[in-house]
């Protein structure tokens, strides 16, 4: 059989040949450090045979930026952390060890608690296991021989996936420890230059609050010990710019456990808040938007009319009225914008349609995925909706790129995509998903926007894109989606009126572009760690009068620059200037003026975020600060 190489070559290789094979053909060295391989962009071990035609890309220790290189890496590392906990605590029951983005973690259900001060022993026994040597051994069993296998070991756990296995089983076994899993897998344990745990977390087996709360031990993995000081030094970089612990220094929100994963926001939390609302109303109104306001509540006909239903129930809060009635608290706006456009009779003159929409949305969320603002239940969406006829697709998701491209730009953040496709729950025909599909391909394409394939990731109803961004600590964040949807208009049964007097198919348009303001206010606290752009600070100036023969005139600074319409403070307390210019600083203000006997309208002393002093005029801070918080645009 040939199959084809990255650079379009082909390669020969006998009938059946694995990765593996694939690797030892192309030469030794590529086979000493073959890690995995990726079959047509998917990840796949190297044990499993390869058919003919098929385009492979041999992963290896040298790919270590290559997510899925330190995929197979950090998989295989979870599976030593099992077989080290199973040899230390005796009794131990082992639930699930998956790879996840900058490391891995398993859960555990331990007979006695651990604590923190137990990982450096754990880890201690994986090093025991790595000098010794591990080879990963992978087999296939029925379901009823896997099932009796774990019944004979005691994993609960294990017996629980076979049974909601299909089809073959497979197993990887590694020392003394044998792990119910797909793979993919290294060949042996030499990769592993450097492993470190992590953390200790509490975590429902299967996400679900009903079940019982297992022991998640975190952990990551990588090539080198250069690769792992570095990620290291990032975390800890991480912890600084936390956004839960900014929401609290700045004094921007809280959370209560009266209401889980639903932010408190305090004044200066809503400040940044209102000025994303205002960018998104004023660009809206520019973009040829409606803002509209639909209801919270909906009764059960109509999220089994979209879909939502059947498809998202256990996602919603519902709310039970007398004995055999459901409303449901809205998790989208999409339900009610079809019943806008379904409220009277459209034309072809009428389109495209755009409605907007910034309204709270709620989602139950399971507790243990809860995270500060960037996994909450309250969210506000940048939302909209835009009705269209099939000719005006392209044209109105060119708007859409524009719009993002704008917004994006904003905050000096370069988008990236993902396309995903239909899933298996789908609604439609393949031919339509085809059409829907294709219009979504062609815009990225068109706009110059990188794109990952998310195969049968899509919504229910319609292909989307998600957007992602990365930090500066490199880290990759969703943002928000542009998605399009022939199914629910359909079942809503919307229309228009052709220039044919006949009725015709809509197609909708769902958008948001910041995500949420939740979402993006945490991951943009910690982008920035929480130096905000002069435009959106809740303090943009703070005066300082050094002692109280200065009061006044700084009173008078103060309403100088609130009347050229800066946000701005006066910092009276009874404290050392020193003190008050530290705390400041730690509430990241980004201009400061210390007035004292020298300083006059004239002549202000002006300290900038980040220590740089300057010595100008009432009317020249004024001018700069005006220039300085213009939104590009506006």
């Amino acid at each position: 059989m040939r199959v084809q190489l990255p650079d379009g070559s082909p390669l020969e290789l006998p009938e059946g040949a694995s990765g593996l094979d694939a690797a030892r053909a192309i030469g030794p060295r590529l086979a000493e450090q073959a890690v995995g391989v990726r079959v047509g962009g998917e990840l796949r071990d190297l044990r499993l045979p390869l058919a003919d035609g098929q385009q492979i890309e041999i992963l290896t220790t040298k790919s270590g930026d290559d997510p899925g290189a330190l995929t197979v890496l950090r998989h295989s590392a979870a599976h030593l952390l099992a077989e080290a906990v199973r040899r230390l605590y005796p009794g131990v029951k082992v639930a699930i060890g998956p790879a996840i983005e900058n490391g891995f973690y398993y859960d555990f259900d331990f007979p006695q608690p651990i604590a923190e001060d137990d990982l450096a022993r754990i880890e201690q026994e994986i090093g025991r296991e790595i000098s010794e040597g591990r080879q990963w051994r992978r087999e296939e069993l029925g379901r009823e021989q896997a099932r009796e296998r774990f019944l004979a070991e005691g994993e609960p756990y294990k017996v629980e996936l076979v049974d909601d296995a299909e089809g073959t089983i497979s197993l990887y076994t590694q020392g003394d420890f044998t792990d119910l899993c797909r793979g993919p897998h290294l060949i042996d344990s030499k990769p592993i230059k450097a492993i470190k745990l992590t953390g200790l977390a509490g975590a429902y087996w299967r996400g679900d609050s009903a079940n019982k709360q297992l022991t998640r031990i975190y952990g990551t993995a990588f090539f080198s010990k250069k690769d792992l000081d570095t990620h290291l030094e990032r975390l800890e970089e991480a912890k600084r710019r936390d956004h839960r612990r900014l929401g609290t220094q700045l004094d921007l929100f809280h959370f209560d456990e009266h209401s889980p994963g639903s932010p408190f926001w305090h004044p200066k939390g809503m400040t940044i808040f209102n000025q994303l609302e205002a960018l998104r109303l004023r660009e809206n109104a520019r973009r040829g938007y409606s803002e509209v306001k639909t209801p919270l509540i909906y009764d059960k006909a109509l999220w089994v009319t979209s879909g939502h239903w059947e498809k998202f129930r256990e996602n919603m809060f519902l709310i039970p009225v007398g004995e055999d009635h459901v409303y449901g608290i809205k998790p989208m706006n999409c339900p009610g914008h079809m019943l806008l456009f379904g409220s009277k009779l459209r034309s072809y003159r009428d389109l495209p349609l755009r409605y907007a929409e910034g309204a709270p949305l709620h989602r139950n969320e399971l507790a243990g995925a809860l995270h500060g603002l960037t996994r909450v239940r309250y969210v506000t969406q940048d939302d909209a909706h835009i009705f269209c006829s099939k000719e005006q697709i392209a044209a109105e998701l060119d708007g859409c790129f524009a719009y993002l491209r704008y917004v994006y730009g904003l905050f000096g953040i370069e988008p990236r995509a993902e396309l995903s496709t239909r899933p298996e729950n789908k609604l439609g025909s393949d031919e339509e998903w085809d059409f829907t599909e294709s219009e979504l391909s062609s815009a990225l394409d068109r706009h110059a926007i990188p794109y990952a394939l998310g195969a049968g990731e899509g919504s229910f109803y319609g292909p989307k894109i998600d957007l992602h961004i990365t930090d500066a600590l490199g880290r990759s964040w969703q943002m928000g989606t542009i998605q399009l949807d022939a199914q629910m208009p359909a079942r809503f049964d919307l229309t228009y009126v052709g220039p044919d007097n006949r009725e015709h198919p809509v197609y909708v348009i769902h958008r948001a572009l910041l995500g949420s303001f939740e979402r993006f206010i945490g991951i943009l606290l910690e982008h920035t760690g929480g130096d905000l752009p002069l435009w959106l600070a809740p303090v943009q100036v703070r005066v300082l009068p050094v002692g109280e023969g200065h009061a006044e005139a700084s009173r008078l600074i103060v309403e100088g620059l609130r009347g050229a319409g800066f946000r701005v403070e006066l910092d009276d307390r009874n404290e050392s200037v020193g003190k008050r210019i530290r705390d400041a600083e730690l509430e990241k203000i980004p201009r400061l003026i210390v007035y004292g006997d020298k300083e006059s309208a004239d002549d202000l002393a002006v300290r900038e975020r980040g220590g740089a002093q300057s010595h100008k005029s009432l009317k020249d801070l004024v001018i700069e600060l005006t220039l300085l918080t213009a939104m590009p645009g506006a």
